[in-house]
């Protein structure tokens, strides 16, 4: 093993300069939170700079490392020691294997602390990951536990219908127990909880925004869109591709005889995004919400609970990231449901609807960021910043193009002369009685105010008022 290379990653390895037998919790909290996410190896003899030290007595270091781990870890973990040797100087390195019986505690000072890896640093778990420990090393997961909820008081007709539509098949009594909607005491489980059609799961919300320009403040009126969606699962997903679709825009350009549609987002790729942040979600976080965030050039899908095995995705191949279900029991669902695979290709297929765009459009590829507290996956817009192609609104069936359109209002300064006049009979007036008034729409009414630097919103809702410079 190089040492060198070794030292150059991240998040799979912590070094000590020196052992610290009396400090056991320094280095032992490492041991810890490798064996509960995904491994990883401790190097003695390195020091913070990454200098090569070495250690004066490896053998005998290497014995009380063993005795403490196993003094000071509750369970002890599954480790092996090695020795490494660069030029004169010896190194121990601890490897730790990722465990089965979590959570793997350190115990010592009157404490009992189970650690997480959260880059490279090793750090407390929260509640809610101590929750998810517990559960991983039981055997169980959130959506297989018995809910707090009455079988008898819910219904399922949302999934009864999808599950007739997009298999053919009818959903039978007997469905409710093969697809772990309920224990084998007839019981609502968690998974069944989460897909009745009005879950009582308050925190199973989807928040989604269409925001005005790049950022979450960046035009005179915030958000051109916003809703919140509660329900079953299968509702929260058809409602968010269906916000994502309403508040998207198709282009397109002239080919031979024809011409080809280029929407602004891959319709499958919006698909897997929505599905992975509902399915592999963390359910244990009790204040957290799905989110789905347009801007001008960009969707934000955001899920809490970062990767199942605690990985972090940073400088990792993404087409060889292995497949963790965090909630089997709903990702086997919607599996049935022909919504996703069994087998976790998601991010492949993100991947693929990307590939080859990327080089037209000069788009960026979709950014994956995760921890173990959340996950955020970017899709970048195929459009934004093209001017050669027409734009058609999939919501308002606006033909114009926007470079057209734009060209259009630069000639046209009688509309915003006619905008200042409504604004001052009414300064509450609404950009939708604006663009009813002026025969056009209400993105072209927006796009007109954003370029008036004399006008101003002030204000929020409904309560606010324009006023004019």
């Amino acid at each position: 093993m190089d040492i060198k290379q070794l030292i150059g990653e991240t998040t799979d390895y912590d070094k000590k300069v020196a052992l610290e037998t009396k400090k056991p919790k320094s280095w032992c909290k490492s041991i810890s939170a490798f064996a509960n996410c995904y491994g990883g190896k401790l190097i003695f003899g390195v020091s913070n700079d990454n200098e090569l030290v070495g250690l004066a007595d490896a053998e005998g270091d290497a014995e009380k490392i063993s005795e403490v781990i196993k003094t000071h870890l509750n369970p002890i973990p599954e480790f092996k020691l090695s020795f490494e040797k660069d030029d004169e100087k010896i190194f121990v390195i601890v490897e730790v294997m990722k465990g089965q019986q979590t959570p793997y505690y350190y115990e010592g000072d009157g404490q009992l602390i189970a650690f997480m890896r959260i880059g490279n640093e090793s750090v407390s778990a929260t509640p809610s990951q101590l929750r998810e420990l517990v559960l991983r090393g039981s055997g169980e997961s959130y959506d297989s536990l018995k809910s707090r909820y009455d079988f008898n008081n819910m219904s399922f007709t949302k999934l009864k219908s999808v599950y007739k539509q997009r298999t053919g098949n009818t959903f039978e009594d007997t469905d409710y127990d093969s697809f772990g909607l309920v224990d084998e005491n007839g019981n609502l489980t968690n998974a069944g909880a989460l897909l009745a059609d009005e879950s009582p799961v308050r925190h199973s919300r989807l928040f989604c925004t269409r925001w005005n320009g790049l950022s979450k403040a960046s035009g005179i009126v915030d958000a051109l869109d916003d809703k919140e969606y509660t329900g079953s699962l299968v509702t929260l997903l058809q409602a968010g591709t269906d916000f994502v679709r309403n508040n998207s825009k198709k282009a397109w350009r002239k080919v031979g005889d024809g011409r080809v549609e280029m929407p602004d987002y891959p319709e499958r790729a919006v698909l897997e995004g929505v599905v992975n942040a509902l399915i592999h979600r963390s359910y244990m976080e009790i204040g957290s919400e799905v989110h789905i965030d347009m801007f001008d050039d960009r969707i934000e899908i955001y899920s809490p609970g970062g990767m199942v095995s605690g990985i972090s995705l940073e400088g990792k191949d993404l087409l060889k990231i292995p497949s963790k279900r965090r909630n089997p029991i709903l990702a086997d669902i919607f599996s049935r449901l022909k919504y996703m695979e069994r087998r976790g290709s998601g991010f492949k297929k993100i991947l693929a609807d990307y590939e080859g765009q990327v080089e037209f459009n000069k788009t960026k590829m979709p950014v994956f960021d995760a921890d173990n507290d959340d996950f955020t996956l970017t899709l970048y817009n195929l459009n934004y910043g093209h001017n050669y192609v027409k734009r058609v609104n999939e919501n308002e069936g606006d033909t114009q193009g926007d470079t057209q359109g734009d060209t259009q209002d630069d000639t046209q300064d009688d509309i915003k002369e006619k905008i200042i006049t409504m604004i001052k009979k009414n300064p509450q007036i609404t950009t939708a009685d604006m663009a009813k008034e002026l025969d056009i729409g209400i993105a072209t009414v927006k796009r007109k105010i954003k370029k008036m630097s004399n006008v101003s919103y002030v204000g929020s809702g409904y309560s606010g008022h324009w006023e004019i410079k």
